[in-house]
């Protein structure tokens, strides 16, 4: 789960992380009004959304007078701001952070990340701040520095120490450095984030450490105990597919293909997609049902991959393991008489009661087209719907 900026700033502030002041406006009088609480000229006006890139794709302003912060929130309210994380569609400004300005001699990125190479927390630190790390990564990753925590004593002094010196910090500044990065390592492992990042982290001309930008996400997992968390929640920002996909406990992801797939299993769905892929098909969707699927789990999963007016056909690949294979195939005949289904449908079962839920596919006089294997299936609806678009209709 993600959150906006000022709601990171607001996290990072509660554990002792400088942040700049400011406040959050909806309409352009309210940024007029949070301007003149600043007393201070430069104003610095920041789209808010869940994406990174904001600045490059004009979404962040620096107003030089206070005059001129009538005119850009008025600009960035409402506007659609396109970045490297929005996708072609972008995301629709509906609100700003108004801050000051600040003074900046340097900055620096620092962030705690989960490395799943090693199954360790780590903290990964640069000089390069303000720049993207996967930029700083490719053309110079010398200047990345890493630390990797222990689980059982967590982050010690002397590994902040460490990044400190190799990010060549000024002396006089190192005790508060460090500081500021167990600071932030606290607020990873309290709020159960899956990335804590500053960037950039800035150092002023009175020697501050001062949080400029911030990103906070959490494990959707841990959020059960985070509900200060949950409540910064903004569904604005989310695809309304996924958002009704988790009030039924599905998991879903949409793409930009046109093969829809309904799996149980976060590693089957994802060699579910590779293999369409493999035989030429582009999949729509990541979702995954399961363990515990239901006839109502699975109707509604048909309901959110049918609501991608891009999906001309249906992949189910199921193994039932712990599900059952008949209890699976009640839920698809049910679910596609519900919803009308129009397109192309190829099931693979395998598993616990396998031949009761063929034989109820087959008794069921829908047009469900059943395959013996994951290969045989992705041929078939790659094959189905590839035929569907030559003929400029829908294959029934």
């Amino acid at each position: 789960m993600n959150i906006h900026e000022h709601q990171a700033k607001a996290i990072l502030a509660s554990y002792g992380i400088a942040t700049p002041r400011g406040g959050v406006a909806y309409t352009p009088e309210e940024a007029v009004a949070v301007a003149h609480t600043l007393h201070t000229e430069v104003v610095v006006v920041k789209a808010q959304i869940h994406a990174g890139g904001r600045g490059k794709a004009g979404g962040v302003k620096l107003a030089k007078s206070r005059a001129d912060v009538l005119p850009y929130a008025s600009e960035l309210l409402g506007k659609v701001l396109i970045t490297h994380q929005t996708g072609s569609d972008g995301k629709q400004v509906q609100r700003l952070l108004i801050e000051e300005g600040c003074d900046i001699v340097k900055e620096y990125y620092v962030a705690v990340v989960v490395d799943r190479g090693s199954g360790r927390v780590v903290v990964m630190a640069s000089s390069e701040g303000g720049m993207d790390i996967e930029e700083v990564a490719e053309r110079t990753p010398e200047r990345i520095v890493r630390e990797t925590v222990d689980p059982v004593i967590g982050l010690m002094p002397f590994q902040a120490r460490n990044i400190a010196f190799a990010l060549g910090i000024p002396k006089q500044t190192v005790g508060a450095f460090v500081a500021l990065v167990q600071k932030l390592y606290t607020v990873f492992i309290s709020c159960d984030c899956a990335i804590a990042e500053i960037n950039p982290l800035v150092l002023t001309g009175t020697n501050e450490w001062i949080a400029l930008d911030a990103k906070l996400s959490f494990d959707a997992n841990a959020l059960v105990r985070q509900p200060e968390i949950v409540a910064l929640r903004d569904l604005s920002e989310e695809d309304a597919r996924e958002i009704q996909a988790s009030a039924f406990d599905l998991s879903y992801i949409a793409l930009d293909g046109n093969i829809g797939c309904m799996v149980n299993g976060a590693g089957l769905a994802m060699a579910t997609m590779d293999i369409i892929s493999h035989y030429g098909g582009r999949p729509a969707n990541f979702l995954d049902v399961g363990g515990g699927a239901t006839t109502q789990k699975v109707t509604e999963a048909f309901k959110i991959i049918l609501s991608d007016a891009s999906v001309k056909g249906i992949f189910v690949n199921i193994f039932g393991g712990i599900m059952r294979c008949d209890v699976i195939a009640d839920g698809i005949i049910a679910a596609a008489r519900e919803v009308g289904l129009d397109r192309p449908l190829v099931v693979r079962l395998e598993g616990t009661n396998v031949q009761q839920g063929k034989q109820l596919l087959a008794q069921s006089s829908l047009a469900i087209h059943t395959a013996d294997s994951m290969a045989d299936g992705a041929q078939k609806i790659v094959a189905l719907v590839s035929c569907a678009s030559a003929e400029g209709g829908t294959a029934q």
